[in-house]
């Protein structure tokens, strides 16, 4: 099983379903929605737990800039196995991260084994190439990939959208004549994340619901996504900086979120993100490829601006 594509109209389709849901209907499993910041709790007190009762091969990666997730092991501590680097005790290893998603506090782990050696680090809404290997804190394996894959952030459980950007890509590589690449001091971790920012109340293969989730990573390369093709890219198209695209379907009028037309479209997929019939494309007025710099009379950018409708193509 690869890494799971969970964008936003798969969730939207998802929730439809299950709110529709007859009772009587014994043709699934229905499970009972939690309360977000009660399953926090639960969840965190569980990672905890296994970060204070296992440690990991640190020498192994002391100064090593080509790390790999392969070799990393993580042990459980026993009364006949014992850590005496207590360095290596992940609880003391791991980085201690917050973030709101879902109007919901929470806190996560990383174990930064390699920070990776270029400048470039990936957007929430990139594209990435990586290695990995997911397992639950019983250490059970339900996901992996040791070839480099590519795959969208955007369309990802929201852990990977928070914890990649804060990696570097590899600073170089090297083609074999095999047709493989070796990348060289690329950005390595694990992350230990709760099951809010994993897949929650949905259960997948053998990970089951409520599922805090552990993977281990290489980040090798990224490609800066423009989803629509308009010009502007899709990182910047998150009007609120939530690191997140939102849509309050609940009230299309609000401009707090991330659809500024109100079509329920977020812009990073919206070709003409203020409606008005213009392509955002052809809001560049300038014509240098960025209609983010195309400010109108109101002081913001034409392609958010209804009342601009100039175009490029106007002759």
């Amino acid at each position: 099983m690869k890494l799971r594509k969970v964008t936003l109209f798969i969730l939207i389709l998802i929730v439809g379903f299950v709110s529709c849901k007859n009772d009587d209907d014994s043709g699934g499993v229905i499970i009972e929605e939690r309360d977000r910041t009660e399953q926090q709790i639960v969840d965190n007190d569980s990672i905890v737990g296994y970060l204070q009762t296992h440690y990991y091969n640190k020498s192994q990666f002391d100064g090593n800039t080509n790390p790999k997730i392969k070799d990393l092991v993580i042990t459980e501590i026993t009364d006949e196995i014992i850590s005496s680097d207590a360095d290596s005790l992940l609880i003391n290893a791991v980085e201690t991260k917050t973030v709101n998603y879902a109007d919901t506090d929470y806190e996560y782990y990383i174990l930064r084994l390699n920070q990776g050696g270029s400048t470039d680090s990936p957007t929430f809404a990139d594209n990435v190439i990586v290695t990995y290997e997911g397992f639950t804190l019983d250490n059970e394996i339900f996901d992996s990939a040791v070839t480099p894959l590519t795959f969208d952030l955007t369309s990802v459980i929201p852990a990977w959208r928070k914890v990649l950007p804060q990696f570097n890509t590899a600073e170089s590589f090297v083609e074999n004549g095999d047709g493989t690449v070796d990348y060289l001091n690329h950005g390595t971790g694990v992350m230990f994340v709760p099951s809010g920012l994993g897949y929650y109340s949905g259960a997948t293969g053998s990970i089951s619901s409520y599922s805090p989730l552990v993977f281990k990573f290489e980040l090798y390369k990224m490609a800066q996504n423009d989803h629509d093709g308009d010009g502007v890219p899709s990182y910047l198209e998150d009007l609120n900086g939530d690191g997140e695209f939102i849509v309050n379907f609940e009230d299309l009028t609000v401009d707090t979120d991330d659809d500024t037309d109100g079509d329920g479209v977020p812009n990073y997929v919206d070709s003409d993100d203020d409606g008005d019939g213009i392509l955002t494309i052809n809001e560049d007025l300038n014509e240098d490829g960025d209609p983010t710099n195309d400010i109108g009379a109101n002081n913001i950018p034409n392609y958010l601006d209804p009342e601009e409708t100039a175009s490029k193509n106007d002759n």
